[in-house]
């Protein structure tokens, strides 16, 4: 069995994984409005042999089989401030040991 992803041209690194091409019946209005216009990227087995980068087989799997589509949402940014400062907070204490 296989399924259908689209990418969002509106959402950056937004995918939308259905049960079959072109069915979206089971995506909910608001979200498809929300996505926008789609374009297929491409049709891939439901239970893929390897996870996929940002989403496990299980989860894949069961989002398909509950609710008929899977959203993966585009990874949180980085906050490289927020990391420089709790690496120099690390720095400081291991140096405050000395």
């Amino acid at each position: 069995m296989f399924c259908a992803v689209y990418k969002s041209l509106k959402k950056q690194q937004t995918y939308l994984y259905v049960e079959k091409k072109d069915d979206f019946s089971k995506v909910p209005q608001e979200l498809l409005t929300l996505l926008g216009q789609l374009e297929l990227v491409m049709l891939m087995a439901k239970r893929p042999e390897k996870d996929l980068v940002q989403v496990s087989i299980d989860e894949l799997a069961g989002s398909l089989s509950d609710q008929g589509y899977h959203l993966q949402l585009p990874p949180p940014p980085i906050d490289h401030l927020k990391q420089h400062q709790q690496h120099k907070q690390e720095q400081q204490k291991k140096e405050g040991k000395r």
